[in-house]
């Protein structure tokens, strides 16, 4: 929109950060398709490849990665949103503290594809290595 205003879609992905960032996995769930899909685009990472279903990747994906963070963590600080009709672009920083103690501080960016008002297909780009280091044990 040439005034500036976000469009529907680009505040969909900020309140998705925002459920995300708050913990509360039952509030992410309505904001995701029900045949949504979710790539974490690393090969080595947990939660790799693709998830489909929104229960799935509830329960399945975010679940389980969210139980490597100390109780609340990670929190997602958007950088900026932008899109255009059904795609939107995000840039993010996580921060938190893993369960082991060790903080965790990586940049992402994502694309989303939105259909019926919903996140249909997410896609998660990150700096994978700095996650495998962080989650050893050395």
């Amino acid at each position: 929109m040439s005034n500036g205003e976000e469009t529907r879609n680009e505040r969909l992905v900020r309140t998705f950060f925002e459920a995300l960032s708050s913990g509360d996995l039952e509030a992410v769930r309505p904001l995701i398709h029900v045949d949504g899909s979710w790539e974490a685009t690393g090969k080595t990472i947990p939660g790799a490849g693709i998830t489909r279903g929104r229960d799935k990747i509830i329960d399945e994906l975010l679940a389980p990665i969210r139980g490597l963070f100390k109780p609340g963590d990670p929190k997602v600080r958007v950088l900026r949103v932008f899109g255009k009709n059904e795609w939107v672009a995000a840039e993010c920083e996580a921060y938190g503290t893993l369960a082991s103690g060790k903080p965790y501080e990586n940049r992402y960016a994502w694309i989303f594809e939105i259909r019926d008002d919903k996140l249909y297909a997410i896609r998660e780009y990150m700096d994978t290595a700095y996650i495998l280091q962080q989650l050893s044990e050395s």
